[in-house]
């Protein structure tokens, strides 16, 4: 009997604990969706590049979350309760999350397709150094012998605009695509 007594109460208390679970209450200061995305898209980021290789990661002296909450003008107590009201809100919280996989997604496929561009131009420079007659046909126009030095040079110089593109762009944040 005293047993059933006990088991009966620890699940009454457990009932009971349950039901008075605190929601957090909507900020004053709460980071809008869009931008909330954009902060966590750019904290995971960092932090999958600091656990990819952390050594040069740490020598770069880029604080993560520091830089993403002074790049977003946002400060570590305010994404903290953003977070847990968009946490206790599932709803909001599962759009947040879908929409950072979405644009880690975009990013994939831009990058996928940087690199292929990158492996046709190697591809196309490795091709005209192998050429032992040193001259090679236009795939345009068959009849017109061209130098490797100049298809070589138009390679290069299309590779180095690829390289100033790939360069000059940081990824844009996630509500801008």
């Amino acid at each position: 009997m005293f047993k059933k007594f006990i088991l009966l109460f620890s699940i009454s208390v457990t009932f009971v604990a349950c039901q008075d679970i605190e929601k957090s209450e909507k900020p004053e200061n709460l980071i809008p969706e869009e931008k909330m995305v954009d902060v966590i898209t750019e904290i995971s980021l960092l932090q999958s590049a600091r656990n990819f290789n952390k050594r040069i990661f740490e020598n770069t002296g880029i604080e993560g979350q520091e830089y993403v909450f002074e790049k977003y003008n946002i400060d570590s107590l305010q994404f903290k309760r953003s977070n847990d009201y968009y946490a206790d809100n599932y709803e909001i919280y599962q759009r947040i999350y879908d929409s950072v996989k979405h644009g880690f997604e975009r990013m994939k496929v831009k990058l996928d397709t940087l690199q292929k561009q990158e492996q046709r131009l190697k591809d196309s420079i490795a091709e005209a150094k192998r050429d032992s007659l040193g001259k090679v046909k236009d795939s345009l126009n068959p009849e017109e012998e061209r130098e490797i030095e100049e298809i070589s040079d138009s390679i290069i110089n299309e590779k180095d605009s690829l390289d100033r593109l790939v360069n000059d762009s940081l990824p844009e944040p996630m509500s801008r695509n």
